[in-house]
């Protein structure tokens, strides 16, 4: 299944919200809507992962890349995210940098 993703900002919140496959093939596309997201400037870059079905290791590093292109004073959020994918953050140990969030 292909990546669908969307991104809306407020003042101080950009939302990121993706649906499918984070692999190798679609990982790019994330990675522009970081620095969209960057440009921006929010404190609070939300990323919503709901409908994300599979996250492979370019998933994690284009996790690592939002945590180092926002910098420590921005809070990342991924909320939502399914176990299986939970399981991949955690294992990586990305759960302490970012906050997982239920929906």
């Amino acid at each position: 299944m292909p990546l669908s993703l969307s991104f809306s900002s407020t003042a101080d919140t950009s939302v990121i919200e993706l649906t499918g496959e984070l692999d190798a093939s679609t990982a790019a596309e994330f990675h522009e809507s970081i620095e969209k997201a960057a440009a921006r400037g929010p404190a609070t870059v939300e990323i919503r992962m709901a409908g994300l079905t599979y996250m492979a290791s370019a998933g994690l590093r284009s996790l690592v890349f939002a945590r180092q292109k926002m910098g420590e004073d921005v809070e990342i959020r991924v909320v939502g995210a399914t176990e299986p994918v939970l399981r991949v953050i955690r294992a990586a140990g990305l759960d302490r940098s970012i906050s997982l969030l239920d929906d």
